[in-house]
């Protein structure tokens, strides 16, 4: 668990939310308080689900692709398991907010991506990247 990055995040209804990570992403749940709060084993980083009634605002960043929506949060998959994800979306008929696209086509860091968001609205953005190992080389 050494470098396991940790986000906490309104959850609206619980149950509701949890079913999504764990139905429909195929994400494990992990410690809970209750009807207060589940961690999420979202792809070996702990994502904390609270109860509330609160959801966080998203407005539309211009980045490079066009516009996205802020604040979000997401993670790197391999092919196989973005191309599992994108599956499982679409057999349970997930809405996206922005679809499936590729950037950067053609150079080293290329990748596909795509946002969805959360019962709550939480949005997320799950990508695979040709050549994960340039994620943290300057363009």
């Amino acid at each position: 668990m050494a470098n396991t990055f940790h986000l906490a995040v309104p959850a609206g209804d619980l149950e509701t939310t949890v079913a999504f990570y764990r139905d429909i992403l195929g994400c494990e749940t992990g410690n809970m308080e209750a009807g207060r709060w589940v961690d999420i084993n979202f792809w070996g980083n702990e994502l904390t689900l609270h109860q509330s009634e609160e959801r966080l605002p998203s407005v539309r960043h211009d980045v490079d692709m066009g516009a996205v929506a802020v604040p979000h949060f997401g993670v790197h998959l391999s092919e196989s398991d973005f191309e599992a994800v994108k599956a499982r979306l679409d057999a349970h008929n997930i809405d996206y907010i922005d679809p499936p696209y590729r950037r950067f086509i053609g150079n080293e860091f290329e990748q596909e991506t795509f946002f969805i968001k959360d019962p709550n609205g939480n949005v997320m953005e799950i990508k695979t990247m040709v050549n994960p190992e340039v994620l943290f080389k300057t363009a």
